[in-house]
């Protein structure tokens, strides 16, 4: 039997491994669709979160509005997202995937899912559980390394 510190690194390594694999999907999907990484990763924000206002989609994508402006206006030349202006604020408009986009988009979202074809249908669930704690976990990790403070070990316990 492992010890907790051996089964903790691992699992640490397989993390890595997912992530890099993951970033090498992202440069081959954006290739594949004539985008740049950072254009990649703005649709991939739209899909998972939907409409953003562009200050938001700055703050996720960690880049500065005046960066994100111009990648969003590269995109709006593509027809691959479109600025809505806010009908409460006319200094403020979403981005989104219009119908032209997500018809783009069409078979390049229908890639990832595969990566569950070894799993069984009953462990899916179970999967998807673990996979959104990991985000969870990550996210707050991330957040704490930008804060410039240095993550707690064990602050977030799974019950």
């Amino acid at each position: 039997m492992s010890s907790p510190e051996a089964s903790r690194d691992a699992a640490t390594a397989a993390l890595r491994e997912l992530i890099l694999v993951g970033e090498r999907y992202r440069i081959a999907v954006a290739s594949h669709l004539g985008l740049t990484v950072n254009e990649s990763r703005a649709i991939s924000h739209l899909l998972a979160r939907g409409a953003m206002g562009q200050t938001e989609l700055a703050t996720a994508l960690g880049l500065t509005t005046s960066s994100t402006t111009t990648l969003v206006d590269r995109l709006e030349e593509r027809g691959m997202v479109t600025r809505v202006p806010d009908p409460h604020d006319r200094r403020r408009s979403s981005v989104e995937i219009p119908a032209s986009g997500v018809r783009r988009l069409r078979d390049v979202r229908d890639w990832m899912p595969h990566a569950f074809d070894d799993i069984g249908p009953d462990e899916l669930p179970d999967v998807a559980g673990m996979l959104e704690t990991l985000a969870s976990s990550l996210r707050e990790v991330t957040s704490d390394i930008e804060a410039a403070r240095t993550p707690t070990p064990g602050r977030r316990k799974r019950s």
